[in-house]
């Protein structure tokens, strides 16, 4: 017998086995007895559409078997709605298990799919998941909740200084630059349309000046304490682009990282991709076309058919191995 079968609680349930096609199924996956006769019941409750306390016990006890199932969240998300359940609770619950499973997509959906039926937010929300940051520092699902979050709750002043205490312990982190431009500038986006679909320069959005010089002076210096670190050189771009502004702007902050004139003391590949950008951008096709060469040739060779592919843009030959 089992855990249900042998209960008097479950008494009145008849469990529904698993349809695997037949008494000779061709692949039949092979459960366990304890997951096989959880789901039974579950497919029984389920398919009375039953609203209980021993059903959100139920659904707790397969998901600590199998947490990527997905049917059984969104059950679970019924049955406490109809239930008028504790949600703070469920939050507590779904802590737990969250740092046992890191990169499982249902627990943060069902995390915002409960979260969205509470009126304010919960004042340790952001802690929570910065201690979940901290030990997966990439983890999309986390990322993509924490702004769902921030643009939910407005959470978008409060929220820069957790950012930058972030890249304060890592300039690397490519996914704080990444939350950063969400922060800085997703607000900014609301009723917003680009005036050129082609992504071409021109001023995109309105955007507070002051903040444009903030956001360009700050990511300036990130460059300087790391200057082969493309992220901050992709926000940058980003920046001047949200802006209106050219890249040519920035010439002579990026020639102090590549100096073209010395091949030898290049400090930032990335540099010399942004100044190909600068001179093609001001015409001077032959100084673009050099910095690309020595991308090519002996500062980025991996991607020699990209800066080859760019030069054939400018109309210039490629450089060979």
């Amino acid at each position: 017998m089992g855990q249900y079968a042998d209960s008097d609680e479950w008494a009145d349930i008849v469990p529904i086995a698993q349809d695997d096609g037949g008494p000779n199924p061709l692949a039949a996956i092979a459960y366990t007895d304890e997951y096989s006769e959880a789901m039974s019941y579950l497919r029984s409750v389920m398919a009375k559409n039953e609203m209980s306390a021993r059903a959100i016990e139920l659904t707790e006890h397969v998901i600590s078997m199998n947490p990527a199932h997905y049917t059984v969240w969104l059950y679970r998300a019924n049955v406490l709605f109809s239930l008028h359940s504790d949600l703070n609770q469920e939050l507590i619950w779904l802590n737990g298990i969250s740092f046992k499973n890191l990169k499982n997509y249902q627990i943060w959906h069902h995390r915002q799919v409960v979260m969205n039926s509470i009126s304010t937010l919960p004042p340790t929300e952001l802690s929570f998941l910065a201690r979940i940051l901290a030990k997966d520092a990439k983890n999309y699902h986390v990322w993509s909740y924490r702004q769902w979050l921030v643009r939910h709750f407005s959470q978008w002043d409060s929220e820069l200084p957790y950012v930058e205490s972030l890249l304060r312990s890592d300039v690397r982190n490519n996914s704080a630059w990444n939350h950063r431009w969400f922060v800085v500038f997703g607000h900014f986006d609301a009723g917003n349309v680009p005036s050129d679909v082609n992504g071409k320069v021109g001023r995109m959005y309105d955007v507070d000046e002051e903040v444009v010089e903030r956001e360009i002076e700050y990511t300036r210096n990130a460059i300087s304490e790391a200057p082969q670190n493309q992220s901050p050189w992709n926000y940058l771009r980003g920046v001047l682009r949200r802006a209106g502004k050219g890249v040519g702007e920035l010439k002579g902050f990026a020639s102090q990282f590549a100096d073209m004139e010395k091949e030898d003391e290049v400090r930032s590949s990335h540099a010399l991709d942004f100044l190909a950008d600068v001179y093609a951008e001001e015409q001077e096709t032959e100084r673009a076309g050099k910095a690309l060469e020595l991308l090519a040739r002996r500062y980025d060779p991996i991607r020699r058919n990209y800066w080859n592919y760019k030069r054939e843009l400018l109309g210039l030959a490629r450089v060979g191995a």
